[in-house]
């Protein structure tokens, strides 16, 4: 009996953790493709083709390992293929080559993004879009052909271990950490931090006066009219959104994929599925934190909308709905004399009107 149940309950997490998975794929493709149309179609955006670079990762990564971690890799996935090791060794590739390109690419964009918000008058000391990233995928095709030099995989008869955290790297799995996710996290943080700590300081910073302004009364009354409310209030407060959110979802999806490639390959196995998705779930989660927290993106996104989308007549508005429920109920008017004789004459109450002349 308790056999049974655990197999019971054991196909119903696989069942869960693969709903989730085709979830995380289709959110993906969807969402990668939509920013990147919007992007391409939005002239201005600064970082545009920093934008277009991830999105073309995530298309690239939601295209070839995602499908690899569903069709051939052990619960959540479907087991059902089995790799060769010419294609094992392909996938292993992909792999250490896209997550690099994914995690350097979100560090460029943030570095971009500082020194558009911290210096935006001086683009001469910008590096070139196209040489940062030629590096990002120099450093992430390096890191991918590590993978090569790593222990051959086991043939067909034996299960597929194609990943890099299970016998993908061998002994430079810790090189690999370091430089895909320790590095970029780096980065990162004080990327974001230094975000932070411009808009915290623009916003304790005082009002400038206007020039010609009147001076206000220095009496009682005008000081005690200008003093700031009680309300407790920390500056910056919604400057630390942005940056908590990128920091954050950084650390959530590739911290335990990054300690994963530090411990033992033994140990890894057991939750070698669990810690995956938990890093492909980053490919799902860019395109809404890079995409819809800027402002311009949420514009184009919402005129595309509406352009896409049936015309609905101006009648059926909600505003015009509301505006003639409000509208009071339309009837014959009364005039100012027939509307007592009217009341009287519905109360019953005798007629004190004067007799017509004849």
């Amino acid at each position: 009996m308790a056999n049974t149940t655990g197999l019971i309950v054991t196909e119903l997490a696989g069942s869960v953790g693969l709903i989730l998975a085709v979830l995380v794929e289709v959110g993906a493709l969807l969402g990668n493709g939509a920013l990147l149309v919007v992007v391409l179609r939005t002239p201005g955006l600064q970082d545009a083709l920093y934008l277009v670079h991830l999105c073309v990762v995530d298309l690239l990564a939601a295209a070839s390992i995602m499908p690899l971690g569903l069709l051939a890799a052990p619960p959540p996935g479907l087991g059902r293929v089995r790799l060769g090791p010419a294609p094992c060794r392909a996938a292993r590739f992909l792999s250490a080559a896209l997550l690099p390109a994914c995690t350097l690419g979100v560090a460029a964009l943030g570095l971009v993004r500082y020194r558009l918000i911290a210096h935006p008058l001086r683009p001469g000391g910008r590096p070139a879009p196209g040489l940062v990233l030629t590096a990002v995928w120099t450093a992430a095709g390096l890191l991918g052909a590590l993978s090569l030099l790593g222990p051959p995989p086991a043939p067909p008869p034996a299960p597929a271990r194609c990943s890099v955290l299970v016998g993908g790297l061998g002994p430079f799995r810790p090189l690999w950490a370091l430089l895909a996710f320790a590095l970029p996290a780096f980065l990162l943080l004080g990327a974001y931090g230094s975000i932070f700590l411009v808009a915290r300081r623009a916003a304790l910073r005082p009002p400038l006066p206007v020039r010609g302004a009147r001076l206000r009364s220095d009496s009682l009354d005008s000081r005690l009219s200008f003093l700031p409310t009680l309300r407790p209030r920390l500056p910056g407060g919604k400057a630390a959104l942005a940056p908590a959110l990128a920091v954050g979802q950084f650390a959530a999806c590739w911290l335990p994929y990054g300690c994963a490639c530090l411990a033992p390959a033994a140990r890894v196995a057991e939750a070698e599925a669990a810690v995956t998705w938990v890093a492909y779930s980053a490919f799902a989660a860019h395109p809404f934190l890079y995409g819809l927290l800027q402002r311009p993106v949420r514009l184009a996104l919402g005129r595309f909308t509406r352009r896409a989308l049936p015309r609905v007549p101006k009648a059926w508005h909600p505003r015009a709905v509301l505006q003639r429920l409000k509208r009071p109920p339309e009837g014959p008017t009364l005039g100012p004399s027939e509307a007592p004789l009217q009341a009287r004459e519905l109360a019953g109450g005798p007629n004190l009107s004067l007799p017509e002349t004849t």
